[in-house]
């Protein structure tokens, strides 16, 4: 006998959703995929090349869907998916033989999402992105992933594995050098 499944409210957690998805409604995760495809895609697109994110957000949540039934259920699901991500964005840097740095293509083929653009506010983007080149992978994922995406400094720790110390630690040197660098370029902080 089939389940029968509800419809869902806006409001229902992610836990419910995973819930269902494990009792075989496959909709429950098409409604996780669209809660959080945002953000697993500007991770992948910080680290990743962007002609490849929509095979890598595919990619995450494919994995996600082929390990659902290893979730520990006192994890966040968010967390837990946005490590899926980071890995799969490692995965994908390790495998790239390219000799450009990902940022560069990444700011080649940025989307201009405006009609008429602010030639001031693409100016402090492009100087955002070039400072964030100068940073090392640890500083400009930590960056990304707290200033930028506003994922909580405990919730980082946990996406990569590290103690909230070190989040705290490569946040306050990431913020100085990027502060530094944009000082260089003439922005007056």
């Amino acid at each position: 006998m089939p389940i029968a499944f509800r419809d869902r409210p806006a409001d229902e957690t992610d836990h419910d959703l995973v819930q269902r998805c494990l009792q075989g409604d496959p909709q429950s995760f098409r409604h996780l995929y669209r809660r959080h495809q945002q953000r697993v895609r500007a991770i992948l697109y910080q680290r990743c090349d962007a002609a490849m994110l929509d095979d890598l957000v595919q990619e995450v949540f494919l994995r996600a869907w082929k390990g659902l039934p290893k979730f520990r259920q006192t994890a966040q699901f968010s967390t837990w998916l946005y490590r899926i991500a980071w890995n799969v964005a490692s995965d994908q840097r390790q495998a790239s033989a390219q000799g450009r740095t990902r940022m560069q293509v990444i700011t080649r083929h940025a989307p201009v999402q405006q009609d008429a653009p602010d030639v001031l506010k693409l100016h402090y983007q492009d100087l955002v992105q070039r400072g964030l080149a100068h940073l090392s992978d640890d500083h400009r994922t930590i960056l990304v992933l707290h200033d930028l995406e506003e994922i909580p400094q405990k919730e980082v720790a946990e996406v990569l594995g590290i103690p909230v110390g070190t989040v705290k630690s490569r946040l306050f040197h990431a913020r100085a050098a990027l502060r530094q660098f944009l000082q260089t370029e003439g922005v007056q902080l």
